[in-house]
């Protein structure tokens, strides 16, 4: 591991300014760290203000109680003071969730002092997937995983984001990977068989049953659901009906299902079928936008003009990202 060292002077300015920064930036925080269970730690960095440790044990203590600003500032100042990797992933950590700009920035500084830390170079990958950089992300997954190919959160990365960019055989064969190394991983079991499914692959019957077999308690009706879009997208929709009922009998709450056998009612055109299964799923879960969103393209395509808008609009206001909810109660309402 790689570590720059500051100069004398250096360090000393950083001292300088964090003290200057106690009297004049950070006076909003000077009761909160007085005040237990801070103020012994406080204290010490009061007498041994070159000490990265106590900062970075107030900085994790007040991260744990949610004191955020506060506890940014003490992974700063312990990372300038000492750069060491467990200082870098709390700055970024904090950053990621409030600014993944920030986060980027942070962490292509830290990796000139760290650059081979693994840890900050996939912060950096997820900081740059929040960002919408897939490719710069899709660049550093496959770099971690030359130097470790057997890292199945890394796997999962890479097949995501190859998902994203349009390359499903791809992402499936990087997902078989990652299965290969990890088939207990239930996460992995459930990306790997939606994928099958979307692609209409009959290898997601195989793992389906497998779950069904071998699954834990957790396990309910997800698998009949995988097998559903499977014959949904091999033009079974009989099959396709049957299994997704079976997956909503186990799991009365599987709001996917729901849309699934409804937008297959949609489909053939049976309009007040589809209506009343979009119509069940709000009454589980009246929060769920997809729900209203195609109970409006069933009562648009029923002529119920005034019922439509008010669901399209619903869907919207529940998902501002749903924008083609938005479009179409628009189009409906400027439609003579």
């Amino acid at each position: 591991m790689v570590h720059t060292k500051i100069n004398g002077f250096a360090l000393g300015m950083v001292i300088l300014l964090a003290g200057c920064n106690q009297k004049k930036q950070d006076s909003p925080f000077e009761k909160l760290l007085s005040g237990p269970p801070y103020r012994a730690l406080s204290d010490s960095i009061r007498k041994e203000p070159r000490r990265d440790e106590l900062y970075f044990r107030r900085a994790v203590l007040l991260n744990q109680n949610d004191h955020v600003e506060p506890a940014l500032a003490d992974f700063r100042t312990a990372w300038y003071l000492n750069p060491r990797e467990n200082y870098a992933l709390g700055v970024a950590t904090i950053l990621l969730e409030k600014n993944a700009d920030s986060a980027i920035v942070f962490l292509r500084q830290a990796l000139t002092r760290l650059p081979r830390s693994f840890l900050l170079r996939l912060s950096l990958a997820r900081a740059c997937v929040m960002r919408n950089q897939s490719g710069e992300a899709l660049r550093i997954a496959e770099e971690l995983l030359l130097e470790n190919p057997q890292q199945v959160d890394v796997l999962k990365m890479k097949a995501d984001l190859l998902g994203k960019m349009g390359r499903p055989r791809e992402a499936i064969s990087t997902l078989e990977s990652a299965y290969a190394l990890a088939p207990q991983d239930l996460e992995l079991n459930y990306l790997l068989a939606l994928k099958y499914a979307e692609a209409a692959n009959p290898r997601v019957l195989q793992l389906a049953d497998s779950m069904i077999r071998h699954g834990a308690r957790q396990i309910r009706g997800e698998p009949h659901y995988y097998k559903g879009i499977y014959y949904a997208n091999s033009n079974n929709p009989a099959r396709a009906i049957a299994e997704f009922d079976e997956a909503i009998r186990k799991d009365y709450y599987l709001l996917e299902a729901y849309i699934e056998k409804g937008a297959i009612f949609y489909e053939q055109r049976r309009y007040r079928e589809a209506q009343g299964v979009f119509q069940l799923a709000n009454t589980i879960s009246p929060a769920f936008p997809d729900a209203y969103y195609w109970l409006a393209r069933c009562q648009e395509a029923l002529g119920q003009k005034q019922e439509a808008i008010l669901n399209y609009r619903r869907a919207y206001g529940l998902d501002k990202t749903f924008t083609k909810a938005k479009e179409a109660a628009d189009r409906l309402a400027g439609a003579p």
